[in-house]
């Protein structure tokens, strides 16, 4: 599918993320007004609750953008979900007959604040990168030990805390925890000092379910994805993490992007999962391309100085699909509502500058990696912006995500002390 042009000049430039081909939602707000629910046009935000006021978008006998999040119209199914895409394209599309009535819902983004397009319901973490997951193993079990016997065969993952979720531009204070190094006869109470990123992408459920569903069920269900960042604090992660797995170590924060680009957005950019070593059981086969050509970076800035980039990576080569992750997760019985969110896991390549967190970068502290302002890094230090971009990239277009930021502040010199 070529570029898409639009009224809207700044759209139809071949980089920029956010051309009408994308038309991805987001929550926004500007000085002095309530956040509401918006549509990333060029350099420009369409107000889409206004749109609505003004019966320029009309979709159900309720509004759907009423409150700030789009969880109203993610429940609404994928007929909606379509028809939204439809009148949004012809009311920017270059010829528009509606473009002076719309012209004045547009807000710069510059002026605008973000905050979380979505309400999230729960959130469930997956370990699906297979390069990922040997990497980490080799350091902690060898390389022929390297992956669970269970790990090619089902997606594995964990329950994390919805309420941990936060909008990019959050700051990530570095969290305290009881630690044990391998020279300390009993574990202590610290800050982590081997805090970490994991870049992922983050699938949203849209349409609810109660019990079992198939992986082609599951892929109509979700509603689109977002950039993910799953700070994790490894050395609590060593502690704790038997037998039970994460817990604490990744309770701290998961940033995502601001923009929720919907599945239709990237229909272009279908692509099978990887060769497997093993047929998966009835209920996990891949039914068609499922994962996306997605370019993925990670940038480090020390505060203050420039970034540096220390990550290239593309979501094409997860061992698993959101939507396998989605059809395993119900396969118990489990219900998935709306505003559910999954994390990837970390997304990692074949070579070294494909690994998506600080811990396989540095190969566990034992190979610290030199940015561009001649620092070094093993781990996260106070100060440091960590930055997540993804793209996919079309004939003449880009479908962005925006980025996924949070700076890293110094760990509270007491954590029960009260004012």
């Amino acid at each position: 599918m070529p570029l898409m042009n639009s009224w809207v000049a700044s759209a139809n430039d071949a980089a920029h993320p956010f051309s009408l081909n994308n038309l991805p939602y987001g929550v926004f707000s500007t000085k002095g007004e309530d956040p509401r629910c918006g549509v990333a046009i060029g350099d420009m935000i369409l107000d889409v609750t206004a749109a609505e006021a003004e019966g320029l978008i009309e979709l159900a006998d309720e509004p759907l953008f009423d409150l700030p999040f789009w969880n109203p119209l993610m429940e609404s199914g994928p007929a909606v979900w379509a028809a939204l895409r439809n009148r949004l394209t012809a009311l920017l599309a270059e010829g528009a007959e509606e473009q002076a009535k719309v012209e004045p819902l547009l807000v710069a983004q510059d002026d605008a604040e973000m905050h979380m397009p979505f309400a999230v319901s729960e959130y469930t973490d997956f370990y699906a990168g297979k390069h990922h997951a040997f990497n980490v193993g080799t350091m902690f079990r060898g390389p022929e030990n390297a992956l669970p016997p269970n790990w090619l065969h089902i997606p594995i993952g964990y329950n994390g805390r919805a309420s941990s979720v936060v909008v990019s531009n959050t700051d990530i204070r570095r969290p305290w925890g009881q630690l044990k190094g391998p020279n300390d006869a009993l574990p202590r109470f610290a800050p982590s000092q081997r805090f970490d990123i994991e870049l992922e992408m983050g699938a949203i459920v849209g349409t609810p379910s109660d019990g079992p569903i198939s992986v082609q069920e599951a892929d109509d269900n979700i509603f689109g994805y977002v950039l993910l960042n799953d700070w994790s604090a490894r050395d609590m992660q060593a502690w704790e993490y038997q037998p039970l797995g994460p817990f604490q170590a990744k309770a701290t924060a998961t940033s995502i992007s601001p923009w929720i680009v919907t599945k239709a957005a990237l229909e272009p950019f279908r692509c099978d999962t990887p060769v497997r070593e093993f047929e998966l059981l009835d209920h996990l086969k891949d039914v068609g391309p499922m994962l996306y050509d997605i370019d993925l970076s990670v940038t480090l800035a020390p505060e203050g100085k420039a970034a540096t980039t220390i990550a290239r990576t593309n979501y094409n080569v997860m061992y698993y699909s959101a939507a396998q992750q989605l059809a395993h997760h119900t396969t118990s019985g489990c219900a998935m509502n709306t505003g559910d969110l999954l994390g990837s896991g970390t997304i990692s390549g074949p070579e070294k500058e494909n690994r998506g967190s600080l811990l396989e970068l540095s190969w566990g502290a034992k190979e610290p990696f030199t940015l561009a302002t001649g620092e070094t890094r093993s781990f996260i230090e106070d100060g440091d912006t960590l930055t997540l971009r993804g793209a996919a990239k079309g004939d003449g277009y880009h479908i962005g995500f925006g980025d996924c930021i949070g700076q890293v502040l110094p760990a509270l010199d007491d954590p029960y002390k009260r004012n």
